[in-house]
C-alpha cells in the first residue's frame, strides 16, 4: 500500500513543484487543481488561511486524482494539523519552524515540511522530525543562499518558497533543491476566477524551464 511518504516523493519526483493555493475562498480550489494535475503538477497545498479550506479539502479529498499529493499549509498549531489531516491532506507545511506542529504529524504519520531559513532552524526542524523542510522565504537569499545552506546541511531536502518565479526555478533545482513550492508566479489569479487556460500556460512554461535546465 502506497503510503503519504510515498506519494507526496513520487509527485515531486515526476514534477519537483508544489503549487500553494491562498486565496479570499476555496471554492475553486478543486478546478485550479485539477487544471495544474492535467497540466502536469501533482502536488497542491490548499492554505489554512483561505476561507471554507477545510470543507473545499474534505470534498476534495474524498474524490481525489490517482497520482495527486495533496496537502495542507499554513498549518502552524497541532489542533490545525489534525483538522488537516482529518479532512484529507497526505502532508503538512508550516510557515515557521513548529516544532509541536512537527511532533503532531510524526504521531499522525503524516509528511510534514516545516518553514525554516537559518542553518539553525533548518537543522531543528530535521532533528524534529521534519520530511523535507521549506526554505521559506526563498527570494530573500535566492540560489546562492540555499547552495550556501546545503554545504554544511547536504542531508537535509530542502524545498525553497516564497518569490520563486518561472526564470528563477531552474536556478534553485541546480542549487540542490528538492523541490519547489510556488504560488502567485504559478497560481496567478485563478483561484479568484482567472483564466484557467492561462494557468495551464503558466505550468507549462515551469515545467518546460526545469525540464531544460
Amino acid at each position: 500500500m502506497t503510503s503519504p511518504y510515498d506519494g507526496l516523493r513520487a509527485a515531486l519526483a515526476a514534477a519537483p513543484v508544489i503549487a500553494i493555493l491562498r486565496s479570499s475562498s476555496a471554492t475553486r480550489f478543486a478546478e485550479v487543481t485539477d487544471t495544474l494535475l492535467a497540466s502536469g503538477v501533482r502536488a497542491a497545498e490548499f492554505t489554512l488561511t483561505t476561507p471554507g479550506v477545510l470543507d473545499a479539502l474534505r470534498e476534495y479529498a474524498a474524490d481525489a486524482p490517482p497520482g495527486l499529493a495533496l496537502g495542507a499549509g499554513t498549518v502552524i498549531t497541532p489542533a490545525a494539523a489534525q483538522a488537516a489531516v482529518e479532512a484529507g491532506a497526505t502532508y503538512l507545511i508550516t510557515p515557521a519552524t513548529c516544532t509541536d506542529v512537527i511532533a503532531e504529524a510524526v504521531r499522525l504519520d503524516v509528511p510534514v515540511l516545516p518553514g525554516a531559513y537559518t542553518p539553525t532552524e533548518i537543522l531543528t526542524a530535521w532533528r524534529a522530525g521534519a520530511t523535507m523542510v521549506k526554505l521559506f522565504p526563498a527570494a530573500t537569499g535566492g540560489p546562492e543562499y540555499l547552495k550556501a545552506v546545503r554545504a554544511p546541511l547536504p542531508d537535509v531536502p530542502l524545498v525553497p518558497t516564497g518569490g520563486i518565479g518561472a526564470a528563477d526555478a531552474p536556478a534553485y533545482l541546480a542549487a540542490g533543491a528538492t523541490a519547489l513550492g510556488i504560488g502567485g508566479p504559478l497560481v496567478g489569479d485563478a483561484c479568484e476566477g482567472g483564466s484557467l487556460t492561462a494557468l495551464t500556460e503558466r505550468a507549462a512554461a515551469f515545467l518546460d524551464g526545469i525540464r531544460l535546465r
